[in-house]
């Protein structure tokens, strides 16, 4: 799987753009505040729907615009797949697939698998549990639509559970009874899909982190659920402490995964390093379960993270994308010129215009 080309309308700092990219690696070099990420940040909409920058889609419409538009062409090995997707300042986002319109943000699913690492994904491993929740969601929504199902699903009971639990007093208690069956049942499915994507993690990222640390550090993913066993249960045990909290206490929304190296906590006691080493391996880790699920590699986007990482750490990414489509930004070529391989695409940014490096 690669992207064959992209054009842009009116997104963000650009006009126009179209870009035809390179199957293997692609460099688009910048300073910044140029539009560099902009680039990586339209692929991954058409991957899921939605920007790893900003909930507001209205932010992607150039300033002076109604609206913006996003184009794709997918290559896959059965099928390729063009994608458009236009975001208006006033409505709702359209998108279409070989220009048959798509309802549903989860038609986009599957279409076009990739895999981002920026420097905010350090927050995976250093913040609070809602950062390594939302990874985790992210990833298994794109492999499974009846995760995403079930996931949207779950959130709507909750939401519904928690304005509930403001009013309890005006209620009958069956209501909630209803609630805790619904959020049971969905609750349950999350959670058992979550624990086996954290073994997965586990089977692929032990392997890469060994490599990565020349065998020094060993990795271990741990899944953390309140709602393990019967969570309507649960949910009933804690129903008192819920009215007065008036939130649900139980559930996959709290539930979260430790990262440990060494048998050592590496949120709390993790080196730079190390945390940053713990990233790269749940990335490349998570390009490894990608393919094992579809049978192709995703599309990875590394957001100027090479100046984020040592060396060693540097030559580890370059040296492993050989068989990958990458999108690249960086400041500069010349870190990283002597590991790409002869025929890499060389774009410099500047003020929205893109133009091939000679």
């Amino acid at each position: 799987m690669y992207v064959k080309y992209l054009r842009l309308k009116n997104y963000r700092n650009y006009d126009e753009l179209f870009i035809e990219l390179n199957s293997k690696v692609n460099v688009f070099i910048g300073d910044n505040a140029q539009g560099k990420t902009n680039i990586l940040e339209s692929i991954y909409f058409c991957s899921i729907g939605k920007s790893h920058r900003t909930n507001k889609d209205k932010e992607l419409i150039r300033w002076d615009q109604r609206e913006a538009s996003i184009s794709v062409h997918v290559a896959k090995e059965r099928l390729d797949k063009r994608i458009d997707i236009t975001i208006p300042r006033e409505g709702k986002k359209t998108m279409s697939i070989n220009s048959i319109k798509m309802s549903k943000v989860s038609d986009l699913i599957g279409i076009l698998n990739v895999v981002m690492f920026s420097p905010e994904d350090l927050k995976i491993v250093k913040e609070s549990p809602s950062h390594r929740r939302r990874f985790m969601d992210i990833e298994l929504c794109k492999l499974n639509k009846k995760y995403y199902y079930n996931l949207v699903q779950y959130n709507k009971v909750l939401e519904e559970r928690n304005s509930a639990l403001k009013k309890w007093r005006q209620m009958n208690s069956d209501i909630l009874d209803i609630y805790d069956e619904q959020i049971a049942g969905y609750g349950s499915y999350i959670i058992s899909e979550r624990q086996k994507f954290i073994e997965m993690l586990n089977q692929k990222g032990q392997g890469i982190h060994r490599d990565i640390t020349s065998g020094r550090e060993e990795i271990r993913f741990k899944y953390i659920t309140c709602g393990a066993g019967d969570i309507r249960k649960s949910l009933l045990e804690n129903r008192e402490r819920d009215f007065e909290r008036k939130t649900t206490s139980v559930g996959p929304h709290r539930d979260d995964f430790d990262i440990s190296i060494n048998g050592i906590d590496t949120r709390s006691y993790g080196s730079q390093g190390q945390q940053r080493t713990s990233v790269l391996t749940i990335k490349f880790a998570t390009i490894e379960i990608i393919r094992e699920m579809t049978g192709e590699y995703p599309v990875l986007l590394l957001d100027d993270v090479l100046s984020e990482l040592d060396i060693n750490r540097q030559r580890y990414i370059l040296n492993s994308i050989n068989s990958i489509q990458t999108i690249i930004t960086c400041t500069g070529i010349s870190d990283i010129k002597e590991y790409l391989e002869e025929g890499a695409a060389i774009y410099m940014v500047s003020v929205g215009s893109v133009k091939k490096y000679e």
